[in-house]
Order: C-alpha cells, then sequence, then structure tokens
C-alpha cells in the first residue's frame, strides 16, 4: 500500500454529505455513527459528526490535486451545484491563479471549501 493523506472533514448529517456527494460521484465505503469514508477514484474523504456546526463560521478546507480539473468541475455542474459567489453549496470555475496553477473551488453544503488544482 502506498502512504496516503485523508481529509478530516464536518457533517452536520451524514446522510445529506452522502448524498451530496454521492451526485458528484462519491460512494460511501465506511460509516457508522462516528465516522464516514466517501471515495471516487483516487480520492478519500472522510467525515466526522459536527451537527451543530455554523457553516458561515467553518474555516475548514482541503486541496485535491487531480489529472482531470475539467471532468472534476463537470460533474459540479451536472449535479446541480450553482456557480455563485455566495451560500452553500457553491462552486467556483477553474482559473489560472497568478502562480500559474489553474484551480477550481467547491465549497459543500457545511462551508467546507474544496480546491481542486490541476495537476501539472
Amino acid at each position: 500500500m502506498v502512504d496516503l493523506a485523508t481529509p478530516n472533514l464536518p457533517s452536520r448529517d451524514f446522510d445529506a454529505t452522502s448524498t451530496f456527494y454521492g451526485r458528484l460521484g462519491f460512494e460511501a465505503s465506511y460509516r457508522d455513527e462516528w465516522w464516514l469514508i466517501l471515495r471516487r477514484d483516487g480520492v478519500q474523504l472522510e467525515f466526522f459528526p459536527a451537527p451543530d456546526l455554523d457553516p458561515l463560521s467553518s474555516s475548514f478546507m482541503c486541496c485535491l490535486r487531480v489529472d482531470d480539473l475539467d471532468g472534476w468541475y463537470g460533474r459540479f455542474a451536472e449535479a446541480g451545484v450553482p456557480e455563485v459567489t455566495t451560500g452553500f453549496p457553491r462552486s467556483h470555475p477553474p482559473r489560472v491563479e497568478s502562480w500559474g496553477g489553474r484551480v477550481a473551488f467547491l465549497v459543500d453544503p457545511d462551508g467546507t471549501q474544496l480546491t481542486l488544482v490541476q495537476n501539472r
């Protein structure tokens, strides 16, 4: 097995989290009352219960480095995630950052930001 790092992210409701990420192609590989693991291709996201989390004050985030940024972003659009600047969930389209990398953003219903970076 290769070394692997997985983000541990908050979920106010595991059912809602599973449904949201399921529309993005993730499948549950583990779930009990204290932990939820979702996988898509080589990406694994792990969630812990945070029923009192206020999405407006959440500072949770993670970075996913992906080979097909446009494919990932296309899945957001297919799932109906709005491309807006406020609210939850929302997405921000791919753009080239000042450091030269191409990046897109997803903010989930719990206010967690996923930064997707195109692998070079």
